[in-house]
C-alpha cells in the first residue's frame, strides 16, 4: 500500500481491527487521490457487492461507495489538488472503523458546474463511520460541511450553488 497521510490520535486495537482501518484508509487513498480515482472500478476490489452508502445531503444519488468514487472523482477533476492531510481521529471496533480526517484543495482543474478555475484553495474536516465485513468495505456513512468547503472555492452565489 502506498503511503499515508499521518495519524493524529488512535487508541489500541486488535490484529484484526487494524486490518480494517487498513481498507479504509486504502479506500480513502484511493477515493481522495485526483490521479489514482478513475470512479468506481478504482475502489471495487475493496468493496462488498452489497456495499451501501450514506450521504444524502452532501452527495445525493450516491447508495454505494462504488457511487462515492463515481462522484468523488468529478469533484477531483476541478480540485486536481485536492488531498487528505491527516486523519484526525482514527478507532474500530469489530468491524467498525471511524475516520475523522482533514483535507485540502484548490480549485486548479475542471471548471465546477459552469464556474471556472477560481484559483481558490479551501481547508475543510469530515468524519466517515465505514463497516468491514470479510476485509472489504460493506457501508460508508459521510458526514460533512460541503457548504464551508464550496464557499471557500467560489462555488457559492450567496447562499446558492454555483
Amino acid at each position: 500500500m502506498a503511503s499515508q497521510p499521518p495519524t493524529k490520535t488512535s487508541t489500541p486495537q486488535t490484529s484484526d481491527e487494524e486490518r480494517n482501518i487498513a481498507v479504509v484508509k486504502e479506500y480513502m487513498r484511493i477515493a481522495y487521490s485526483p490521479t489514482e480515482n478513475k470512479g468506481r472500478s478504482s475502489v471495487a476490489h475493496l468493496c462488498t457487492e452489497d456495499s451501501v452508502f450514506d450521504a444524502p445531503t452532501t452527495f445525493p444519488g450516491c447508495e454505494t461507495p462504488l457511487d462515492y468514487a463515481d462522484s468523488h472523482a468529478k469533484v477531483m477533476s476541478a480540485i486536481a489538488d485536492l488531498h487528505i492531510t491527516s486523519f484526525d481521529i482514527v478507532f474500530a471496533k469489530a468491524g467498525h472503523v471511524l475516520l475523522r480526517y482533514s483535507a485540502e484543495g484548490s480549485h486548479c482543474g475542471k471548471p465546477h458546474n459552469g464556474v471556472e478555475p477560481t484559483g481558490n484553495k479551501a481547508k475543510w474536516h469530515a468524519a466517515a463511520i465505514f463497516e468491514v465485513r470479510d476485509g472489504k468495505v460493506y457501508s460508508f456513512t459521510k458526514e460533512w460541511d460541503k457548504l464551508h468547503m464550496w464557499k471557500q472555492l467560489g462555488w457559492m452565489r450567496g447562499d446558492e450553488y454555483a
